[in-house]
């Protein structure tokens, strides 16, 4: 079959090539499954240059969210040839998405609802399993709070966006531009914010009439990420997701003290594999509802994934963005 792989660290449009690859039979809770389609996020960029915190023996095929069919199945595997499954590849051992077949594990796979589209199921369970696992485990976010979510025009942050409000809660969006603060309010943003033209900890502040953001999302990083701390509310909860910027942020500890507020790291993988589960049939239900749904910027061909990653390293797509793989020329 044939597989985008990385044959050398560097620029995703230098170092990924089309390839014939074989698969392994699958192991012991492992799936062989035909792609249909895949999302594309920050970390294949990251994985490309070899910065990402998993780095795959070369040559590997990047690709961490997928939609697809199962083919062949391990032993102590509930799923079966022919179900239509959505999730995370074993992308940590070089078998992603951006090929015409992955692997993947028993504890990482969904059944993908026969209403979903390819599209929606590409990118839905890391965005929104992160924002919920951030917003409702971690955060415990309530009806009557504000939301500020940084990067809110990227893959996460759109997700937190949308499951804030279906929560109830008042959402501000930060973002870079006005097409992207235009589809942050498409999203369900209640108020935006410009960083590129506006103090973010001030405007903050004034519209929070001083008192600060209850729950803060960054998926940034950076510099910004220590900044906010100066917008978090009194008992508000600063959720620590990743570092879109290239750097993790480095919060103030005297700043956190002085404004009695919490730092929270948020990683889904310490979730056991029904915790996911709960959460990802909670999700399903605002899905259902019409309270949530992937924020799909473009679905582009299988020929063109190293763009595809190129084009979301030089941030310019907003939301999700989906690599049709299933019948590819």
């Amino acid at each position: 079959m044939r597989a985008w792989q990385v044959t050398e660290l560097g620029p995703p449009m230098e170092v990924l090539k089309l390839r014939e690859k074989s698969l392994p039979s699958p192991g012991s809770g492992e799936l062989r499954i035909a792609v249909t389609a895949a999302g594309v996020g920050l970390p294949d960029v990251l994985m490309c240059r070899g910065h990402y915190e998993y780095r795959p023996e070369l040559p590997f095929s990047p690709g961490q969210e997928f939609v697809g069919t199962v083919l062949e199945v391990g032993a102590g595997v509930s799923f079966q040839p022919g179900q239509r499954v959505m999730g995370v590849t074993s992308f940590f051992n070089g078998h992603g998405g951006f090929a015409e077949e992955c692997m993947s594990m028993q504890g990482m796979l969904y059944t993908a609802p026969e209403a979903m589209p390819d599209a929606h199921a590409a990118g839905f369970v890391i965005p929104y399993h992160t924002a919920w696992i951030a917003l409702v485990c971690r955060a415990r976010i309530s009806a009557d709070e504000t939301l500020l979510v940084l990067g809110a025009a990227g893959s996460s942050g759109s997700a937190a966006v949308q499951v804030g409000k279906a929560l109830g809660a008042r959402v501000i969006a930060v973002a870079g531009g006005g097409d992207k603060l235009q589809r942050c309010v498409e999203f369900g943003a209640d108020i935006t914010i410009n960083h590129r033209s506006e103090d973010v900890v001030a405007r903050t502040n004034e519209i929070t009439e001083g008192r600060g953001a209850d729950v803060v999302f960054d998926p940034v990083g950076g510099e910004l990420c220590a900044q906010v701390v100066g917008c978090t509310a009194s008992e508000g909860r600063l959720l620590l997701i990743g570092f879109a910027s290239g750097k993790w942020g480095r919060t103030p500890s005297h700043e956190v003290v002085i404004r009695n507020c919490s730092v929270m790291g948020v990683f889904v993988g310490a979730y056991s594999p029904d915790q996911r589960h709960q959460v990802n049939d909670e999700l399903l239900k605002l899905y259902s509802l019409g309270k949530i749904e992937p924020a799909i910027d473009r679905v582009v061909e299988f020929s063109d994934v190293p763009q595809a990653i190129a084009d979301l390293e030089q941030r310019q797509v907003t939301g999700k963005l989906v690599i049709e793989i299933f019948g590819a020329d």
